[in-house]
């Protein structure tokens, strides 16, 4: 429950009675052993809120990737990223509570859970600090890009339909952005995490929907070929050159790692998960089930995808018009994908609103604007509290937001740049360096030796994929304008 950090802070003195007592008894009925409101949440609603934040539209270029790679090298990296993964949540879910896995001090979210571990307001905390948020900020880019261009193909497909293919049915996609940053004005006014569980299960089947659809239409196309596309190496040199064929392998991976981040709001999602059992337990559950259903949908729609397009596979499965027919059935993929990012979207903005409203509210404790909430009646609903700093600060970050996205109209190029980005230090380096912390792990024992190879490996991996993706946005900004870019 981030956004109880911003709420709460006035009463903290009162909240930390309440916690020591809660603690001495034990939590109660109504409230947790921290004394804040009873948590809810499962094993399921936590995999709802995990698969929204990875099955977003890194899908869709998992085709593209593999095309780069071959169909040696694509699947087993597309593991080989599942498993690390996996395996840093785990390490990093078992940071959610600092000493003891059951009693231990909670950290509320990613900051948290680096501040109990690392100490004070050192280097590493602030670098964190200014990694997760750039992170957030620029996969909420990467969603705007992804929606315009999903709410376009919706357009063009009916257009290519009536004309029959005749008509190139180009359109710019500022218009499309400005619709999607409107709708998100309005859905960052959900004060937090625990208040979104609906709009992430409502995502989540979104995401498989159109991840089934795409799925389908692979397979559909591998049928109608009668053959199987692609390389054991991936696209040829020749049809690219080869130092274009480097720089595509180094952004693939990080399209790859985009398309599986979602560490960074983990201990903000275990958060809202009750207990008992222990919360690293049902995270666990949680994250097995999330990460072995994303790979599942991953391996099918990029490898289906690659099959069925071979070296040519387009950079967006679903709006890159490797399929044209059937219209309709891409128009219902295409909105799916739209409803997606919009849950998406809200589950990688909570955390930053979260650390603005906290900090805001502890410099400005007696301030009306930022911490009075006025009630709003809702016929047939609880009312609903408005806060005006909330109302403000949100809006103008969502239109920042989208006005960055209309400058930098690339889906794939930032995609893979802010997954390299994030992979390493969110997802590999902190997770690991805390868990050593936690357990008190002895330095150059065989375990500690192992995990910084681990962190090792994949600190030249990001630096590849980040690298790959800075070339590839550098050509695309040749030919780009401004508010201009028409697709």
């Amino acid at each position: 429950m981030v956004e109880m950090d911003a709420i709460a802070t006035k009463n903290h003195h009162q909240t930390f009675n309440v916690s020591t007592d809660m603690q001495q008894r034990g939590g109660s009925k109504c409230f947790d052993d921290d004394g804040r409101p009873k948590r809810t949440g499962t094993v399921w609603t936590a995999s709802a809120h995990i698969i929204t934040a990875v099955i977003g539209s890194g899908v869709l270029s998992l085709a593209w990737a593999i095309a780069q790679l071959g169909w040696v090298a694509g699947p087993v990296i597309m593991v080989l990223f599942s498993v690390i993964t996996y395996y840093t949540s785990i390490l990093l879910s078992d940071c959610y509570r600092t000493g003891d896995p059951v009693t231990g001090k909670r950290n509320y979210t990613y900051m948290d859970a680096i501040h109990s571990n690392f100490g004070g307001s050192g280097f590493k905390v602030k670098l964190c600090g200014l990694v997760q948020y750039v992170n957030l900020f620029g996969v909420a880019i990467g969603y705007t890009i992804a929606s315009s261009i999903s709410m376009m193909a919706i357009e063009r497909s009916n257009c290519f339909h009536k004309s029959g293919g005749k008509n190139p049915c180009h359109m710019n996609s500022n218009m499309y952005m400005i619709s999607f940053g409107i709708v998100e004005i309005v859905f960052s006014q959900i004060p937090g995490f625990d208040q979104l569980w609906w709009l992430s299960i409502v995502a989540a089947v979104m995401s498989f929907t159109y991840s089934t659809i795409g799925l389908g239409l692979g397979i559909g196309k591998v049928i109608e070929n009668g053959s199987v596309g692609g390389t054991l190496t991936g696209i040829s040199i020749g049809t690219v050159t080869q130092t274009d064929k480097f720089w595509r392998t180094m952004q693939a991976l990080g399209d790859i790692a985009f398309a599986y981040s979602y560490s960074f709001v983990l201990i903000e999602i275990q958060d809202t998960v009750k207990s008992p059992p222990s919360e690293s337990k049902t995270m666990r559950k949680a994250t097995f089930i999330s990460v072995a259903v994303t790979t599942a949908f991953y391996m099918l729609c990029g490898c289906f995808g690659y099959a069925a397009f071979g070296d040519s596979s387009p950079g967006n499965l679903l709006t890159g018009f490797g399929f044209y027919n059937p219209y309709w059935l891409l128009d219902i993929a295409n909105a799916a994908i739209v409803i997606h990012l919009i849950g998406s979207y809200q589950v990688c903005c909570q955390p930053i609103f979260a650390f603005i409203e906290k900090n805001v509210a502890q410099r400005f404790p007696d301030s009306s604007f930022v911490n009075k909430e006025i009630e709003i009646p809702l016929l047939g609903f609880h009312p609903y509290k408005l806060n005006l700093f909330r109302l403000v600060w949100r809006t103008i970050l969502v239109i920042v937001n989208t006005v960055i996205s209309m400058l930098l109209p690339f889906f794939n190029d930032i995609g893979g740049l802010i997954g390299a980005l994030g992979f390493w230090p969110l997802t590999v380096y902190f997770p690991v360096e805390m868990y050593i912390i936690q357990k008190g792990m002895p330095k150059w024992s065989p375990k500690w030796m192992c995990l910084q190879m681990l962190s090792f490996a994949c600190l030249l991996m990001t630096v590849g994929a980040a690298a790959g993706s800075i070339a590839g946005i550098i050509i695309d900004l040749q030919t780009c304008k401004p508010f201009n870019t028409n697709y």
